[in-house]
């Protein structure tokens, strides 16, 4: 099974960058406004959290950070919602900006940048119907990065009694009942997202499933 190299990681997250700026140019307005896959979260506000790093220099982000009292989740949170009133245009030009294609997250490197693309690029995707097929290496990459044990405690995900089966792809985790669908809709479980339904089967779907 074949994985992203360390070299490759790079231009993997900038191309993930400019595949969503090209899907968001021409996106209605009415679609800026749907709600997103993040709890409490429109498309817009998505986008605007996804390119804080492109609009944010570094002291403003550590003050914004010390407004919040150090909680990264309020700060991202009231950010989101205040910049997404920012122009669509300008979150496309951050996307294709060179900012964005050699950020990473703290601590995450290009493969973190690489999940944090395709997950958000999902989160804005799955609801207004959109569908794109990512490069197998990318998914299974982002897939073995979630399935690590440090981010499956970070996104309060629990698949110990569950063997993960990508339909679409080579790609297997864990042991227990078998929960299948795309490899793009695994990782949006990984990621904590709640789906709509049909996308996941088997018994375990249920625990990500939208009711």
């Amino acid at each position: 099974m074949t994985l992203l190299t360390e070299a490759e990681l790079q231009p993997a997250a900038a191309a993930e960058c400019l595949a969503l700026a090209h899907l968001l140019e021409d996106l209605p307005s009415s679609s800026w406004d749907a709600q997103s896959l993040c709890a409490n979260w429109r498309i817009r506000e998505v986008v605007a959290h996804l390119t804080m790093p492109a609009r944010y220099p570094t002291p403003r982000f550590i003050l914004e950070l010390l407004k919040a009292r150090g909680n990264f989740t309020r700060m991202s949170d009231r950010c989101a919602r205040r910049d997404a009133t920012l122009p669509s245009e300008s979150f496309v030009a951050a996307l294709r900006g060179q900012t964005m294609h050699t950020w990473k997250p703290p601590g995450g490197g290009y493969q973190g940048a690489l999940t944090h693309m395709v997950i958000h690029s999902l989160d804005v995707m799955v609801p207004l119907g959109i569908h794109r097929q990512f490069a197998d290496e990318r998914i299974r990459t982002v897939l073995d990065g979630l399935t690590e044990q440090r981010s499956l405690r970070y996104f309060k995900v629990d698949v110990a009694d569950i063997e993960l089966r990508a339909d679409d792809l080579d790609w297997t985790f864990g042991s227990g009942e078998t929960l299948t669908g795309s490899a793009a809709d695994l990782a949006l479980a990984l990621s904590g997202r709640t789906l709509p339904a049909g996308r996941l089967h088997g018994e375990p779907a249920r625990r990500f499933t939208a009711t």
